[in-house]
């Protein structure tokens, strides 16, 4: 059941929301908190009802082993059970999501063959296998205080972050789950959940997907062997680079906006990672919970950077090439890793030179910013190109191009079919010809404006406290909006919304639902 339905917008949540509204009215906390947990279910089954019992299970014998955590006194017992305990969960990771891409690489070496079992992967399985360690980990560090099974199973289940994130901890949610909803409460998280989940549905059918209908067809064709020209490449590349970032975007917003309908705050997981100045910065700003859990349950569990600088480095590379495995089952997942784990060297490696020679405040300016932040933008645009291709043959036909071949003659899409895309057709509307290069052109920068122009989402709602650990004022864009009720920002987000529905005639998943 995708976020980006009229089975989930129209009937599901609606229904959801309104027993919930019901229970909250007869101060029945427990009721509200079982019915969640209930729709949650329902919400995941949807897909396929067989995993409801693996999701079941899996949360069943992590609280159990959370309890052993907290409860015995012995420390080599809690290690043993928190050994047990991370064993069990990538036990079950590996086995759906791996399984196969391991066998498949043996069988490559030539030396024996392994019959490829038939496995289906469970939705969502990466993000809450993650979000279970680190709470084993908490209890195991004190951090988590003892709850009943009802109340950890919504933790797990919570259907507005159960598929793609934010990975929330334990301690951040409980509090909330415990006093799920005052009646007081009630009308303005209505309103600013709707507004949000406005702002991400219409980042996701309106930019995302518009931007999809470029990106596809080109990253398709050099799959297929096709050959790509210069504008070809660059036109690929931006075009996912700009769609990956509305569609995550759009999905976080989503994800936000409708558990605070219920009165929940999730993590800030987005913050205009567009506009960071250094791939430092911007894996503090892109997928914020996941850069959290690298950080504090592997790249610090390896030793962080307290051996020096050449385990530090060798540190970054590990975490980095895991955390691009953790996206998915292929090499291209690993190498773009890599190529990430590199990138964090090199910057480390610059700060360390500049600190180490004071020139760190003459290199501080307005312009140097600007140059920073498009050789950031460049710099993770073409990994994505290694992320996005189903292989590193068919990155290499996008990306070369790029650099290799500087003729004029027209590109793919002039010479092709391609799909109208929404904005597409709002620009036809305007008398520019659908599918037709400055068709092309218009979409990225209107993509770049609301990228670098605008403010994100967390700083335009800054007013209303929208997300845990949401600063506001991070990346406020040229253009200072803030919403508040009133007439405009209800004429803007009836615009989004408007939009956003008439374009879910084609649906299409989140990029990060596969993970």
């Amino acid at each position: 059941m995708l976020f980006n339905s009229f089975q989930f917008l129209l009937l599901f949540l609606p229904v959801v929301l309104l027993v919930f509204v019901f229970l909250a009215r007869t101060g029945n906390t427990e009721a509200q908190i079982l019915w969640l947990i209930a729709a949650s279910l329902i919400f995941y089954g949807s897909w396929n009802p067989a995993f409801v019992a693996l999701i079941v299970f899996s949360a069943a014998v992590n609280f159990r082993i959370g309890q052993f955590l907290a409860t015995t006194l012995n420390e080599a017992n809690k290690h043993r059970w928190l050994v047990i305990g991370i064993l069990f969960n990538l036990g079950l990771l590996g086995y759906f999501k791996y399984a196969n891409f391991f066998i498949e690489n043996l069988n490559a070496l030539g030396i024996w063959f392994i019959p490829l079992p038939e496995i289906t992967l469970p939705l969502a399985i990466s993000f809450f296998t993650f979000q279970q360690i680190a709470y084993l980990v908490d209890v195991r560090r004190g951090k988590c205080k003892e709850y009943q099974f009802r109340h950890y199973a919504l933790f797990v289940v919570f259907f507005p972050q159960l598929i793609a994130g934010p990975i929330v901890h334990h301690r951040e949610m409980m509090p909330q789950f415990e006093n799920v909803r005052r009646r007081d409460e009630l009308w303005p998280d209505l309103a600013v959940g709707f507004t949000i989940m406005t702002i991400g549905l219409f980042k996701k059918v309106v930019l995302a997907d518009s931007l999809a209908q470029y990106a596809d067809p080109l990253f398709g064709t050099a799959a297929n062997g096709g050959a790509l020209n210069a504008i070809d490449s660059w036109i690929a590349t931006l075009s996912f680079s700009f769609q990956i970032y509305f569609d995550f975007s759009g999905y976080s917003d989503m994800a936000i906006g409708s558990a605070r309908l219920f009165g929940i705050r999730l993590p800030e997981n987005f913050r205009s990672p567009y506009k960071a100045k250094s791939i430092i910065e911007i894996w503090d700003r892109w997928h914020i919970t996941l850069s959290r859990f690298l950080r504090d349950y592997l790249y610090i569990a390896l030793g962080g950077n307290r051996n020096g600088s050449t385990r530090r480095y060798r540190n970054l590379l590990i975490t980095m090439l895991l955390g691009g495995l953790w996206h998915g089952a292929a090499w291209t997942y690993v190498v773009w890793g890599g190529l990430h784990g590199i990138y964090l060297c090199l910057n480390h490696g610059w700060r360390a030179l500049c600190d180490k020679t004071g020139i760190t405040r003459s290199l501080e300016s307005p312009l140097l910013t600007l140059v920073y932040i498009i050789c950031t933008f460049l710099a993770w645009s073409l990994a994505l190109v290694v992320f996005r291709a189903p292989d590193l043959k068919t990155s290499i036909s996008v990306m070369a191009p790029g650099f290799t071949e500087f003729s004029i003659q027209q590109n793919y899409l002039l010479n092709s079919t391609v799909a109208t895309s929404t904005l597409g057709k709002f620009f036809e509307a305007l008398g520019f010809a659908s599918g037709s290069y400055l068709s092309v052109y218009l979409t990225l920068g209107v993509s770049a404006v609301v990228i670098w122009v605008l403010p994100n989402t967390q700083t335009y709602m800054r007013a209303f406290d929208p997300a845990l650990g949401a600063t506001g004022d991070a990346s406020r864009g040229l253009v200072n909006m803030q919403w508040r009720p009133g007439i405009m920002n209800a004429l803007i987000t009836a615009f989004m919304l408007s939009a956003g529905l008439l374009s879910l005639s084609a649906i299409s998943e989140f990029i990060y639902f596969q993970f």
